[in-house]
């Protein structure tokens, strides 16, 4: 999944978009010397005599060392590889890796670049790549999202794309309709999905909150889209919306892009008659007081007594 920077669209501030790359780079950097010496972030935190969690936020991204630590660090790191030094921090990666004697099995996965949404969501991202494969497996397919959009009458508009584990326990989110392509992640914590999601067209964040399962197979998930129009003022709207499997991923990955590229080519507009009236009543349901005195529900919300999602016994195929 190609790289996106969201600093520039939640802060707009070039400088500390600057800076976070420079944390990203540290954290890729300690990752490979980490690998190069087969240590763990543990071990390394007590030969340096500092709290593990110290070294976890320099591994993540969220912090980087102090000047005083990152002097401990690389006399740490000089004992294992005689002749580094300071200087060597300030290099390419690929150069950095060289100086450690790293060897090509090992330099690629480790100097992967993350992008800057990587280290803004470092700690959310890290708990993420910890999460065991069983409960990442339910999702992983290919699905259409539904949801409701302004209209007379209402109509509904869909993407068609895929979920998928990557290599390094991040569900990416691929999605698309009518050559237009939506990239991000799929986070399950708190017991949701959080989705974070950026468009190719206009490079505007995508957010949504999904109800998960507790089974091998998901069939459907609901929950809340905030996103915007595609009209001349990109007008803030908040949805329901409904994901429904359409297929499970064949386990070859070049296979399932060819598959997912077919998919994005599809017209976004969703005939009515083509959703269940269950739905279709999920999606354009009523809120607000005169709702709620009726027994509904007084803000739109996603409640599990209401949610549609749903599973199966059956593990995914793929």
């Amino acid at each position: 999944m190609r790289n996106r920077l969201l600093g520039p669209l939640l802060l707009g501030a070039r400088g500390w978009n600057i800076a976070v790359v420079a944390v990203t780079a540290f954290a890729q950097k300690l990752d490979l010397a980490l690998k190069s010496l087969s240590l763990s972030r543990g071990r390394l935190a007590a030969a340096l005599g500092v709290n593990k969690s110290v070294v976890s936020r320099w591994g993540s991204g969220a912090a980087s060392p102090s000047a005083l630590n990152l002097e401990s660090l690389t006399v740490f790191l000089a004992s294992r590889k005689p002749g580094f030094s300071l200087l060597d921090w300030d290099r390419e990666l690929p150069a950095f890796a060289q100086v450690l004697g790293v060897g090509p099995a090992l330099a690629p996965a480790a100097v992967a670049n993350t992008g800057v949404l990587d280290a803004i969501f470092a700690p959310v991202l890290d708990a993420a790549r910890q999460t065991i494969p069983q409960r990442t497996a339910p999702y992983e397919g290919f699905w259409r999202s539904t949801q409701p959009v302004p209209g007379r009458p209402p109509r509904y508009v869909s993407l068609y794309g895929l979920i998928r584990r990557r290599g390094d326990g991040l569900m990416e989110f691929r999605g698309g309709c009518a050559g237009l392509l939506y990239e991000g992640w799929l986070l399950p914590t708190e017991g949701k999905l959080f989705a974070l999601v950026l468009d190719g067209w206009g490079q505007t964040p995508l957010m949504m909150i999904l109800n998960s399962v507790a089974l091998p197979r998901a069939t459907r998930l609901d929950g809340l889209c905030l996103t915007t129009l595609m009209d001349s003022n990109r007008t803030p709207i908040a949805t329901p919306i409904v994901f429904e499997r359409l297929a499970d991923l064949s386990g070859d990955a070049a296979t399932d892009d060819r598959t997912f590229e077919d998919l994005k080519t599809r017209e976004p507009f969703t005939d009515p008659e083509d959703l269940s009236p269950e739905i279709r009543a999920h999606l354009m349901r009523d809120v607000g007081p005169a709702a709620a005195a009726a027994g509904g529900e007084m803000l739109l919300m996603s409640t599990l007594s209401t949610s549609l999602a749903s599973g199966v016994m059956t593990a995914p195929t793929g």
